[in-house]
């Protein structure tokens, strides 16, 4: 019997759970193919005793219809940065991904599908690099991997941040006020602006685009009569900023993670448009984790089926180093560097912030 062992690493999404089942169900016609599953990622193969999770048909039926991953995720440490707690207190981080390797091969797995973003898909290829047979499947709900058109995650997020506007717009309206709305989005801003489009909203802020806090007055005070009647939404990334500004963000105290922890630019925006005069009414509205739960639509649902059964395919023909990727109409494998190389960012002159402006949204550039 053969070996395949799953791991979903980085932020959860809607559609892992998906992926998963397609790995097993594809894998379950060849007959001499077993599915684990290393639980919340890399770490269920590093810790002692081992925790994996047998996955089956029964394990996996029914569950692309929900949020997470059965097996579970962390974004924090991993096999090339394991934290140790020293005597005095103090953390510090050693590379066991050699150990790891051991260990899987005596455990008698013969291939290893990572499914995650950009940060685990570096790992699959420093992984690969030392020998690893591994395969990536790409997941962020930021939609940031340059290798593939979609990742699964992306429009259910889309369509969570689309739901909250639709409700801000009568709440705005009710009030006259200015509703501003934070979205995930650290680097990339397709969340934010397919949101905005999809939403109607007046000005959507994001990374690539950094915006003129005047520009961003001018335009929501047009939304208002000479009787101070009126509304407006703001949809903006996490990760915008103002022309000649910084990134709004602080460094997380939780161990073994890396990544800088974002948040607060709506109530920055709220204040900073007060303190230039701006004076109608305004409240701001952090979307969260909100974004990153529930149950999948039907296009994750779908995509991330087509990435599950390709992942194993992949395995089968011997495709190690490589990740799937959606390219349009077909599911294809793309060498994990081409995947990494370089982020998907939203181009300022793409024709859906063309799109965007030709419905009237102002970008504050």
């Amino acid at each position: 019997m053969k070996r395949v062992l799953v791991a979903t690493g980085g932020g959860d999404c809607p559609g892992l759970n998906a992926v998963i089942r397609a790995i097993v169900k594809r894998a379950a016609q060849e007959k001499d193919w077993e599915v684990i599953g290393s639980v919340q990622s890399f770490d269920g193969i590093l810790r002692e005793p081992t925790e994996i999770m047998i996955l089956d048909d029964k394990a996996v039926a029914g569950i692309h219809v929900d949020g997470g991953t059965i097996i579970g995720t962390t974004n924090k440490g991993g096999p090339f940065a394991w934290p140790i707690k020293n005597n005095d207190g103090s953390w510090d981080y050693v590379d066991r991904s050699d150990e790891m390797i051991r260990k899987l091969q005596y455990m008698g797995v013969d291939a290893v599908i990572s499914i995650g973003g950009d940060g685990s898909q570096r790992i699959s290829q420093a992984l690969f690099e030392k020998g690893l047979n591994i395969i990536g499947v790409p997941k962020t709900i930021d939609n940031d991997l340059s290798a593939t058109d979609f990742t699964f995650g992306f429009q259910t997020a889309v369509h969570t941040a689309t739901e909250a506007v639709d409700k801000l717009v009568t709440t705005a309206a009710s009030h006259n006020r200015v509703l501003v709305l934070e979205v995930m989005g650290r680097n990339a801003g397709w969340i934010a602006l397919n949101a905005a489009i999809a939403g109607g909203a007046e000005v959507c802020l994001i990374p690539e685009i950094p915006y003129d806090l005047e520009a961003v007055a001018k335009k929501l005070q047009s939304r208002y009569n000479s009787k101070g009647k009126g509304n407006a939404i703001v949809v903006i990334a996490e990760g915008a900023m103002p022309k000649g500004g910084t990134l709004l963000s602080e460094k997380s105290d939780e161990i073994g993670y890396e990544n800088l922890r974002l948040g607060g630019v709506a109530r920055k925006l709220v204040n900073d448009l007060k303190a230039i005069g701006f004076e109608a009414d305004m409240r701001e509205t952090v979307l969260g984790h909100l974004q990153r739960g529930g149950s999948p639509i039907a296009y994750d649902r779908i995509l991330a089926t087509q990435f599950g059964v390709k992942a194993f395919e992949m395995v089968l023909e011997g495709k190690f180093g490589e990740m799937a990727a959606y390219r349009h109409p077909d599911i294809i494998s793309v060498p994990f560097k081409d995947a990494i190389d370089n982020p998907k960012l939203v181009d300022p002159t793409c024709d859906l912030v063309k799109t965007a402006k030709g419905v009237g949204i102002g970008f504050g550039d």
